[in-house]
């Protein structure tokens, strides 16, 4: 597509549509919002928005789409494949002022919210409920960013990812029109599933405005267990065999050995330094838990495993969860020179232990500082590498590794991106994934946005 850049003209028209505080042509604006968390160049908007309804998003898009200017949508830059980045320059539209939380339904188990509502802000509002949002990726991520890539978490084995958390969508096409998706009923049968194919989409098919999004009760009872093993691939078969056995853990994390001795040295949790699974059960009562935990110690036994520890306290039991969530920062400053790339894919759960395996042997014998882990209950599988700063030798060879990795999932009827999304990184594996259906998607772009202004250059 031949964008138009900004001109003085547009950028008048565009400031009569909001207020003079929430629109900026200021170079720490336009720097803010050139770049997400991962190592893809930034590029920088040529202007940024701060919409506050979906009147006014539905204002910018129809007059972007007649003026050929592109538009991204920014939920919180967190994302780690570039899927933010406005690649051809134009109009960001961040929503952090689109952040209410318009209506809790608790007899519903429901809640209608805002794009640039943030997933652990809304579960601090909902704790007092009894309810929660059960989505956790981790970062400061936005309802909105969650949406557009489907964003998961270390739940996701119990709960699904953000898309079978979202009943209803309010979304504004490249033209302007506002159109509402789906229902509150649970299930519906009625129709083409429209709702799903929004969620996932990176903001190239239309800008979602609102959401109604599916609450769960919080757990009565939750029991947490650490199991060490002597090999990656060993933790990943007690994984395989924990998961057959219909224990339904809540969550089921993976971590490698160098993964555990950065977590020592940042936060003096004094782990064993060995491959490591945290799981998590929840349940209505301590009894069903104990029993639970009892046959996932069983299970771990006959996989080899080294040590067994069940019944961790809530206060172990958040430090491990927090060092987790905090690893991907631990990494940076522990690596100061080096930038980071990360490998995610997902297989089905029977090839996960010889999928981890794989990536864990190509991580030793890389010779760049890399970090294996996991959502491994769902076969979604982590790798960070840290490369040397304008290091072309080196990034060339982490880039080896990555097309290796991607293919090692696809020819086990894998995906090239478990949950980080396609962005900028992962276009080139869409043919090998998806085949002929690639076209239908093509399709469906140039259907729903014929133009194209919506997120250019990302998914395909």
């Amino acid at each position: 597509m031949n964008f138009n850049s900004v001109t003085e003209d547009h950028l008048r028209d565009l400031r009569s549509m909001v207020e003079p505080d929430r629109f900026s042509t200021g170079e720490s604006n336009l720097e803010l919002h050139s770049k997400d968390e991962s190592q893809h160049l930034p590029v920088r908007p040529e202007v940024v928005m701060w919409p506050t309804d979906k009147r006014e998003v539905s204002e910018i898009l129809k007059y972007a789409n007649q003026h050929m200017l592109p538009v991204t949508g920014w939920g919180a830059g967190t994302s780690l494949e570039g899927n933010p980045i406005p690649v051809r320059g134009g109009i960001v539209l961040d929503f952090s002022r689109m952040n209410r939380i318009v209506q809790v339904r608790e007899q519903d188990f429901q809640a209608d919210v805002e794009p640039g509502v943030v997933y652990r802000d809304l579960n601090k509002n909902l704790r007092h409920k009894g309810l929660f949002f059960p989505p956790d990726p981790g970062a400061s991520a936005t309802i909105g960013g969650m949406i557009a890539n489907n964003a998961s978490g270390i739940r996701t084995v119990r709960y699904g990812s953000t898309r079978a958390n979202v009943l209803r969508l309010t979304v504004v096409r490249a033209n302007g029109e506002i159109v509402k998706i789906g229902c509150r009923a649970s299930k519906t049968s009625s129709g083409y599933d429209l709702k799903n194919i929004f969620v996932g989409s990176e903001g190239t098919l239309g800008i979602v405005v609102e959401a109604t999004v599916r609450l769960r009760g919080l757990p009565e009872e939750f029991l947490t267990a650490m199991a060490t093993f002597p090999s990656v691939k060993a933790a990943g078969n007690a994984v395989f065999e924990i998961m057959r056995s219909g224990l339904d853990p809540a969550s089921m994390e993976l971590l490698a050995p160098e993964c555990i001795e950065i977590i020592n040295k940042e936060k003096a949790l004094g782990l064993q330094v060995a491959p490591t699974i945290f799981m998590e059960f929840h349940g209505p009562s301590k009894n069903q838990l104990t029993e639970t935990i009892q046959m996932a110690h069983d299970i771990s036994d006959d996989m080899g495993c080294h040590d067994f520890r069940p019944g961790i306290g809530i206060k172990e039991r958040n430090e491990f969860v927090s060092a987790r969530y905090d690893l991907a920062e631990m990494l940076k400053r522990n690596h100061p020179g080096r930038s980071h790339m990360v490998i995610d894919v997902a297989v089905p759960i029977s090839a996960y232990p010889e999928m981890i395996a794989f990536a864990s042997e190509e991580s030793q014998k890389a010779g760049i500082p890399g970090y294996t882990f996991s959502h491994a209950g769902d076969g979604n599988l982590h790798q960070v590498f840290m490369g040397k700063i304008g290091d072309k030798k080196e990034w060339v060879l982490i880039d080896q590794i990555n097309e290796r990795i991607v293919s090692k999932a696809l020819a086990m009827d894998g995906t090239a991106t478990g949950e980080h999304g396609v962005g900028i990184g992962k276009r080139k594996f869409m043919q090998a994934e998806h085949g002929d259906s690639l076209v239908l998607m093509k399709n469906i772009k140039n259907m729903l946005d014929p133009n194209g202004i919506l997120n250019p250059d990302k998914m395909f």
